[in-house]
């Protein structure tokens, strides 16, 4: 007999994403899987579609993590968290710090096929700047993303 815990690791395998335990910090997993199926969904439906989708937000959000494309020239092509920015060139936006983390993940993204990038961002759950670790892969010359936030 399947324990509870093997079928729902099996469940949320094929369903392409990770299952977090209630009231559980989101993992890199998660923001991983958001990613694969953000790709998977490009690749399946076509840009165009695909973007319409992840700029309604529904399963592109969960709690902290959310989806964001953009081209390599900065310019955000889908977000599903705030629909403002579609459109908008970004290569210069830098975070309190100083780091300007669209250019420099763009530039990673011409080099790898998947890396992790970390500067800081505004949570929106707790509306506060955070330090984010964003998961990006790189798909037709944009990085697909979503990150968690470090407490």
């Amino acid at each position: 007999m399947r324990s509870v815990k093997s079928t729902a690791t099996a469940f949320a395998f094929l369903a392409g994403t990770t299952l977090a335990l209630a009231g559980a910090p989101p993992t890199k997993q998660d923001a991983i899987a958001m990613v694969n199926m953000a790709v998977a969904t490009i690749k399946a439906d076509g840009p165009q579609k695909a973007y319409a989708e992840i700029n309604n937000g529904g399963k592109f959000v969960n709690g902290e993590i959310y989806v964001v494309v953009q081209s390599f020239d900065g310019t955000v092509l889908a977000h599903a968290t705030n629909n403002k920015l579609v459109g908008k060139h970004m290569i210069d936006a830098q975070d309190v710090d100083g780091k300007y983390f669209v250019r420099d993940m763009s530039n990673l993204g011409r080099k790898e096929a998947s890396f992790w990038y970390e500067y800081k961002f505004v949570n929106p759950q707790t509306r506060k700047i955070a330090p984010k670790e964003m998961y990006c892969q790189s798909l037709n010359q944009t990085t697909v993303c979503a990150g968690i936030y470090k407490s």
